[in-house]
């Protein structure tokens, strides 16, 4: 298990400015600019990964270390592959204990697009780790709750954590028991080894996504349905 306690991070206030469409001569500008300053002083981004192996398949169930998934997409996408990467990655616990009064929904607005800022550092972080100690320089994830309902279920989040041990003890990252992450600005998943990158998003027929990433890929989704295994 790898420990991420220490992950650097810049807050550029300009590039925070238009993200959230704010004026660098408003009012505005001048709180947001102090919020930015409030965050700076406490943030620290975390986050956790542990090399793992692929024991089994059977079906659309994939053993990894002794835990056993149902995932059509993680059953398509880690056919032939022996290791993966579970991890954990989070915006971190100090930075959801700034007080934002309930009411202030532009500030609140503000805080989000921080701690989403702050929780892509975390991710990239991991990326870089894992391809320069393991070599693994082209690689994809995918995590629970990935596309259709019925690609990997989100409840298997529940597996997920217990494949990492004390998620919750060792970066302050827990589940609710609707299986979602708080904090809120945190994703969990495995990532592996893949020659074409991979985006759960070809895998989702939502149309209005603000967060989606990559088209819908219909003839991507008919194979992993399709996916032998049985």
């Amino acid at each position: 298990m790898e420990v991420m306690t220490d992950i650097p991070f810049t807050l550029d206030i300009s590039s925070l400015m238009q993200r959230v469409h704010v004026h660098p001569e408003s009012d505005d500008a001048s709180e947001l600019t102090a919020l930015v300053e409030q965050v700076q002083a406490v943030a620290h981004p975390k986050a956790l990964c542990r090399e793992c192996f692929v024991q089994s398949m059977d079906g659309d169930k994939v053993t990894i270390d002794g835990v056993t998934f149902t995932s059509k997409a993680l059953r398509a996408n880690l056919e032939g592959l022996g290791r993966v990467f579970a991890y954990v990655a989070t915006c971190g616990t100090e930075v959801e204990e700034i007080d934002v009064p309930a009411r202030d929904f532009v500030k609140m607005f503000w805080l989000d697009a921080i701690k989403a800022h702050l929780l892509r550092a975390a991710i990239r972080h991991i990326e870089r780790h894992i391809a320069r100690r393991y070599g693994l320089t082209k690689s994809s994830s995918i995590g629970p709750g990935s596309g259709d309902v019925d690609m990997w279920p989100i409840e298997q989040q529940r597996e997920l954590f217990a494949l990492l041990g004390d998620v919750e003890g060792l970066i302050g990252v827990r589940l609710t028991d609707s299986f979602l992450m708080v904090p809120t600005k945190s994703v969990s998943g495995l990532r592996f080894a893949s020659a074409a990158e991979f985006y759960s998003c070809q895998l989702c027929r939502r149309e209005k996504c603000p967060g989606r990433r990559a088209p819908f890929d219909r003839a991507l989704w008919q194979r992993v349905q399709q996916s032998p295994g049985k």
